[in-house]
C-alpha cells in the first residue's frame, strides 16, 4: 500500500473538514430562517456528515478506497456518534473546567472521533479491495423436493455452475435426485452432497409410532422452527424436552441412515432445512451423533452485511423479515462455533443467503458474491458458501406430500429468477448479473 506522507494526509483531512464545516454553517443559516434551530442543526449536521463522507472517500483516503465511496454503514455510524456526542458531552463536562478548556473539549472530541471513524472506514475499504481470495462455492438447497427443483439443480451442476447441493431425504423425488447427482459426482469428485436435515415438514423417516409428538395424523413432521427454538429454552431435564429430544434422536438417526443408503458410506456434511440444525436442541442432538455417523462438516450461517446495496433492497429484506431471520441465525451460528470446535467439526468460512432468502438475484447476489470473495477463510474452515434456491416452474403439488411450508416458496417465479441469476453469475463479481 502506498501511503501519503502524514503532513499531506493531515492537510487533506483538514481541507475536507473545513469544507464540511462550511456546509454545516451554510445549511444551518439557511434552514434557520424557516424552522427552529433545534431542528435545523441536526439537518445541517447531516449535510456536513455527508460532505465529509464523500470528501474523505474521494480525497483524504483515496489510496485506500480507490476513489470509491465508503460503505454507507460508516456514514450512519459517524452521524449517530456525532449527534450523541454533541448532545451528551456538554452535559457531561465538569463545572470546574475553565471556558477555554470546555471549548477545546467540545471541538476536538468530535474531531478525534471522526478521524478514528474515517480511518477505520478507509481500512475496511482497503481490505475489501485487496483481500480477493478464491470465489465462494455456489450451493443450492432442496434437491429431492420436486422434479422442478431437481431439474434446475442438476442442470446448473452439469453446466459447472454449482459446487454443491443439499438433499432432502424425505422429499418426494429424493431417490431420483440422489442417483442423478451421484452420476455427476463420478465425473466431478469435488461436488458436495450434504444431508439437508428436515424436521419441520414432509413425511418422517422414522416410524411415526416412535415419534408421535413430532408428526401429525398423516405421519408428516409439523413442528416449526419456532417450536424447536422454544423447546431449547426449557431446562434439559424438563419432562417435555426430554421426551421430544428422545424422539428427535430417532428421526435424526433415520434421516442419516436414509442419506447413507442413497449416497453411500463416507463422511457426512450436514445442514438443515430452514437452517434447523442450528437450533440448540437440534444441534446438540446432531453433535452427539457426529462421531458415530462420521458427521465432519456443518453449515454456518454467519453472514456479513454486504455493502453497496440500494436502499430498496434493504427495505425489501425488512418486508420479507430477512433482517429478523439474519439476526436470529447470526446469534445461533455464533453460539455454535465453540461446539463445532469442541467436536472437531469443520464449517464454511463465510456465508450468504439469509438476508435475501428466496430473492438471490441482481444487486443482492452481486453484493453477496463480492462480499464473500473479499473474505479470508480461517485455516480450519472450508471456502465461503453462496446459497440459493433455484427451480423450474412447479408442476406438482408438494403440499400433498407434506411439504405445505415449501409449496408457495417452490411455486414462486423467484425460483426461475434465481436459476437464471446463477447461470449468469461469473467468477468475477463485477461481471455477474441477475
Amino acid at each position: 500500500m502506498i501511503l501519503r506522507t502524514l503532513s499531506t494526509r493531515l492537510s487533506l483531512y483538514s481541507l475536507v473538514g473545513v469544507g464540511a464545516a462550511a456546509v454545516h454553517a451554510g445549511v444551518l443559516l439557511s434552514l434557520g430562517l424557516v424552522m427552529p434551530w433545534w431542528i435545523a442543526n441536526p439537518l445541517a449536521f447531516l449535510a456536513a456528515s455527508l460532505a465529509s463522507y464523500v470528501g474523505h472517500a474521494h480525497v483524504t483516503f483515496r489510496p485506500e478506497t480507490g476513489g470509491q465511496q465508503f460503505a454507507r454503514r460508516w456514514f450512519a455510524l459517524q452521524y449517530a456518534v456525532n449527534l450523541t456526542v454533541s448532545s451528551v458531552l456538554p452535559l457531561a463536562l465538569p463545572g470546574w473546567l475553565p471556558t477555554s478548556a470546555e471549548v477545546v473539549v467540545l471541538v476536538f472530541t468530535p474531531t478525534l472521533l471522526n478521524a478514528l471513524i474515517w480511518s477505520q472506514a478507509a481500512q475496511f475499504s482497503l481490505r475489501r479491495r485487496t483481500n480477493r481470495t478464491s470465489p465462494p462455492r455456489r450451493h443450492a438447497d432442496d434437491l429431492g423436493l420436486s422434479h422442478a427443483t431437481n431439474q434446475a439443480i442438476l442442470t446448473l451442476a452439469e453446466e459447472g455452475l454449482l459446487e454443491g447441493t443439499s438433499l432432502l431425504v424425505n422429499g418426494p423425488v429424493a431417490t431420483e435426485g440422489a442417483k442423478a447427482w451421484s452420476v455427476l459426482a463420478a465425473g466431478r469428485p469435488t461436488l458436495q452432497l450434504c444431508l439437508h436435515l428436515c424436521l419441520t415438514e414432509g413425511p418422517s423417516s422414522a416410524p411415526p409410532d416412535l415419534i408421535p409428538d413430532l408428526v401429525d395424523h398423516q405421519g408428516h413432521l409439523h413442528r416449526s422452527f419456532g417450536h424447536w427454538l422454544l423447546l431449547s429454552l426449557l431446562p434439559p431435564r424438563h419432562p417435555r424436552r426430554a421426551r421430544l429430544v428422545k424422539q428427535l434422536g430417532h428421526e435424526i438417526d433415520a434421516q442419516v441412515r436414509q442419506f447413507q443408503a442413497m449416497r453411500g458410506e463416507g463422511p457426512i456434511a450436514l445442514d438443515g432445512h430452514q437452517h434447523i440444525h442450528l437450533v440448540p436442541v437440534v444441534l446438540d442432538a446432531v453433535l452427539a451423533r457426529s462421531s458415530r455417523f462420521g458427521i465432519t462438516w456443518l453449515r454456518s450461517t454467519d453472514e456479513p452485511l454486504p455493502t453497496g446495496l440500494p436502499l430498496r433492497c434493504w427495505l425489501q429484506s425488512c418486508r420479507d423479515a430477512g433482517l429478523i431471520k439474519w439476526l436470529v441465525l447470526q446469534l445461533l451460528s455464533r453460539r455454535a462455533r465453540g461446539a463445532f470446535r469442541q467436536h472437531g467439526i469443520t464449517s464454511n468460512g463465510g456465508f450468504a443467503g439469509v438476508l435475501f432468502t428466496g430473492r438471490m438475484t441482481g444487486a443482492p447476489l452481486r453484493a453477496a458474491w463480492s462480499e464473500l470473495a473479499s473474505l479470508r477463510s480461517p485455516d480450519h474452515c472450508t471456502p465461503s458458501l453462496l446459497l440459493a434456491h433455484p427451480g423450474a416452474p412447479l408442476e406438482q403439488n408438494i403440499a400433498q406430500e407434506g411439504f405445505t411450508v415449501s409449496q408457495p416458496f417452490a411455486a414462486s417465479p423467484w425460483r426461475q429468477k434465481e436459476w437464471r441469476a446463477l447461470q449468469a453469475l461469473s467468477v468475477t463479481p463485477d461481471e455477474c448479473c441477475g
